[in-house]
């Protein structure tokens, strides 16, 4: 994964009403922007933008059924991410490891 690749993804999930966002596509799959806008305290023009936002990062899709779109979750960014943070996790046991056993010869 790029730096590019986890900026849009840290982007797109720093937004609180976008992690509320693509909480309500997990859990009820499909859905509509005007679906999702009559759960949250936004407009569905706002909805809409997260949306897009979060098409872009490429944590969910849209598809088009007839007159709207529906948006569908990404697992596999979220994959993404868990294994960058997984490898951030490693360094950081590498390095206290290091250091637990410097303390210990000291």
């Amino acid at each position: 994964m790029t730096g590019d690749d986890l900026d849009t993804l840290f982007a797109a999930l720093a937004d609180p009403t976008r992690r509320a966002v693509m909480l309500r596509v997990a859990d009820g799959g499909p859905v509509s922007a005007s679906e999702l806008a009559r759960h949250l305290p936004v407009t569905r023009q706002a909805i809409a933008r997260h949306l897009e936002r979060l098409r872009s990062a490429g944590l969910v899709t849209a598809e088009r059924h007839g007159r709207e779109t529906r948006f569908a979750l990404t697992p596999e960014r979220l994959d993404d991410l868990t294994a960058w943070t997984a490898e951030l996790g490693a360094r950081w046991d590498g390095r206290l490891e290091r250091l637990r056993a410097l303390a210990e010869e000291g």
